[in-house]
């Protein structure tokens, strides 16, 4: 409908040229900072390359089959699995709360809620990173200290050094790192929401939680399944941030991402080619996922 009201507007040279003007740049764009690096990755990944110099071996599928060799890429892939179920799981509970509560509950404070919940959005990851390391620092962090007020003896647990806790401990600042931004992407679908709605469900008779489930989920639906969406894809591609700034992958690789190991082989080990294939592999498990979860997700949109 606006294709066509746009054509009748402009003529069709008119309408020729503001396609060019406004698609073509952008598509060249993404060609070179998204298109060619995938494609260039993938080629890659058939060589054996340090990726210190301009020597590189065509090694096929060498790389390829490395992958189903090495014992660390199973590990990788259950840990950023568990941070996907974790973070989808609290992350979306969290915030959905967080926003049923700013916007149908009339509070005078929901302002500076809104602000606090949104604070850890507006600082770097480095900065969460080091913070939460300090949280857990074992002799002065405040984790263990809060902790000793319930015991006799001072608690020393070394979270980020025992390979037993180092994976859950990562958790927490990862939850607390997102909650903001999908809380207020989930308030805006509730804001949208007429209120005359709320008021026949009253009459009705629902109480408070039916007008959540009945109402307010399926009327927002859209909204939490992008936010799943998204906090899958950002674990999946983006969890090797706040896992090499606080553990580096260890202790003996118990936190060790997809990501993260893609980093140590490529820039560490100097295996360029190898670490490309990691990437090739952490695309198609992206990809699958994604696909995977459309599927499960799609259920029919409600509207008002």
């Amino acid at each position: 409908m606006i294709a066509e009201r746009n054509k009748k507007l402009y003529s069709k040279g008119q309408y020729t040229w503001f396609l060019i003007v406004f698609i073509v740049p952008t598509f060249a764009l993404f060609c070179l900072l998204t298109l060619y690096p995938m494609v260039r990755g993938v080629y890659t990944s058939f060589f054996d390359w340090t990726g210190t110099s301009s020597k590189m071996t065509f090694i096929g599928l060498d790389n390829y089959r490395k992958l189903f060799d090495d014992e660390i890429i199973p590990r990788t892939i259950q840990h950023d699995y568990f941070l996907v179920f974790w973070k989808v799981l609290l992350i979306l509970l969290f915030a959905t709360v967080f926003a049923v509560a700013l916007t149908r509950l009339k509070l005078r404070e929901s302002a500076f809620f809104r602000a606090v919940f949104f604070f850890p959005n507006m600082i770097s990851v480095v900065v969460i990173g080091v913070l939460w390391r300090f949280i857990y620092n074992p002799n002065l962090g405040f984790l263990n200290s809060f902790l000793s007020l319930f015991t006799e003896k001072p608690v020393s647990i070394a979270w980020l050094g025992d390979s037993d806790l180092a994976l859950a401990a990562l958790v927490p600042p990862s939850v607390w790192a997102g909650i903001g931004f999908y809380m207020v992407l989930i308030m805006s679908g509730i804001m949208g929401i007429s209120e005359s709605l709320y008021e026949s469900a009253r009459i009705d008779g629902a109480g408070e939680w039916k007008q959540f489930t009945r109402l307010t989920i399926p009327l927002v639906w859209e909204q939490i399944k992008v936010s799943l969406l998204s906090i899958v894809m950002t674990t999946l591609n983006g969890s090797f941030l706040i896992v090499w700034l606080m553990t580096e992958g260890g202790p003996d690789n118990s936190t060790q991402v997809m990501g993260s190991y893609l980093y140590q082989v490529g820039f560490k080990q100097y295996q360029m080619g190898y670490a490309t294939a990691i990437g090739v592999m952490i695309l198609v498990l992206s990809l699958l996922t994604t696909v995977l979860l459309n599927r499960l997700l799609r259920r029919e949109t409600h509207e008002w």
